[in-house]
């Protein structure tokens, strides 16, 4: 299946996560913070957003750093995504 976004919306896939502290303790998964840096997987086309004129500034494969609480999780063939407005990142990692 393949997720095609809209609008200003972007589809990122997290990095992988530390899941052991500098110690050596291993972590749970519940224990572990949301994580911040991920990949993009797809970008929507931009366009009109509540009458402002949107162009996307990230493309696929890019890594950026997203706000907290920012976007929806899903889950699609297996693997866990987040859709987030392009508003809510806050750089591109290079």
């Amino acid at each position: 299946m393949k997720i095609k976004p809209l609008f200003d919306k972007v589809v990122v896939e997290a990095t992988s996560t530390e899941e052991t502290t500098k110690t050596g303790f291993i972590l749970p998964s519940a224990a572990q913070e949301k994580q911040q840096t991920a990949k993009v997987v797809a970008v929507g086309p931009g366009g009109i957003v509540d009458g402002k004129e949107i162009t996307m500034q990230v493309k696929v494969g890019d890594v950026v750093l997203y706000a907290k609480y920012a976007g929806s999780d899903f889950k699609v063939d297996g693997k866990e995504f987040t859709i987030i407005k392009q508003s809510d990142i806050l750089a591109i990692v290079e």
